[in-house]
């Protein structure tokens, strides 16, 4: 990374960052895919400098994070950190964040929280949010990649590593014939949790089948084919071990499928679920999820039509 000589005063900066989905089925930990529900987060410099340190504002479904010190917050954290890394001057000013996207409920609301804090950092000190190094630095924050990479790039999005463990990721074509809706009950799901569920071990025929199931998912989305699709949401590696922390989620699934869905599985860790279908069918889908899990939840449930991203973080 080329450092600035002598660090500029940062400038003011903003960017948007999307949700994100992850797993879509048998693609577990491989695949995710960045979706239309957004964090914002402002970076508005002191006019004389002399106000110390960051003042953070929090709107949206981070006004529940109110209450937690600024210190602990993730996007604080990483725009320091990313910052410190750029060989910039430390912030001192206000620091302005809000997000729609709900959190903990399998939407990548961590993984957008660490991508917002990069590259507000970035465009803060003026400088390119390079791939390679934001992954790098992801990892101390963000286990899950498959999140973190749709929200830097937009689209469909692959991750892997290569023998030295060196992440990489790379967009994957998605038709347009795809449609997505997402429902979420009215409860958390700490991913610790979800993913203190799966087995330590697979058996070997369920690792094949997942690898067959997953070339049927790329293709599927490629070029949108119904029956591909429904092979490629066949997992078995995460999906049948996350689905009774959920309540409701069977129902919710079956539900989907009788809208016209052509199939359902986990959004990411949970709580939520996605499905997808034919784009016009997408908010009858989401809408049939939701009703399942009112019936089992009660308040709070969260569902819409998701529209893929396309862009990934942006500076505004």
């Amino acid at each position: 990374m080329n450092r600035p000589a002598s660090p500029a005063p940062l400038r003011r900066a903003r960017v948007r960052v999307p949700a994100s989905s992850s797993n879509l089925g048998a693609g577990f930990d491989c695949l995710g895919i960045a979706l239309g529900r957004y964090l914002t987060a402002e970076y508005v410099p002191s006019p004389d400098g002399r106000r110390p340190g960051l003042q953070v504002e929090r709107r949206g479904t981070l006004r529940a994070l109110d209450d937690r010190p600024d210190d602990r917050d993730l996007i604080v954290r990483v725009f320091h950190r990313f910052l410190e890394r750029l060989g910039a001057v430390a912030p001192v000013g206000t620091l302005t964040l809000d997000s729609e996207i709900p959190i903990a409920r399998g939407l990548g609301s961590s993984a957008a929280a660490v991508v917002a804090g990069m590259a507000l950092a970035a465009a803060a000190a003026d400088m390119p949010l390079q791939l390679a190094d934001a992954l790098h630095v992801a990892r101390e924050y963000e286990d899950h990649l498959d999140n973190i990479a749709p929200s830097i790039l937009g689209g469909l999005v692959a991750v892997t590593a290569g023998d030295g463990g060196a992440p990489h990721a790379f967009r994957l074509p998605l038709s347009d014939r795809v449609g997505f809706a997402f429902a979420a009950p009215g409860l958390e799901l700490e991913t610790r949790r979800a993913r203190a569920a799966l087995p330590r071990t697979v058996s070997h025929g369920d690792a094949v089948h997942n690898i067959g199931a997953m070339a049927a998912l790329v293709r599927a989305l490629a070029i949108g084919d119904p029956d591909l699709m429904r092979l490629g949401l066949s997992d078995r590696l995460h999906v049948r071990y996350r689905v009774p922390l959920i309540p409701g989620a069977e129902q919710a699934m079956q539900a989907a499928c009788a809208a016209g869905a052509w199939g359902a599985t986990i959004s990411g860790a949970g709580s939520g679920l996605l499905a997808i279908a034919a784009p016009d069918r997408a908010f009858d889908v989401a809408d049939a999820m939701a009703d399942a899990f009112r019936t089992t939840s009660g308040a709070g449930v969260v569902f819409f039509a998701a529209e893929p991203d396309a862009r990934g973080a942006t500076v505004d």
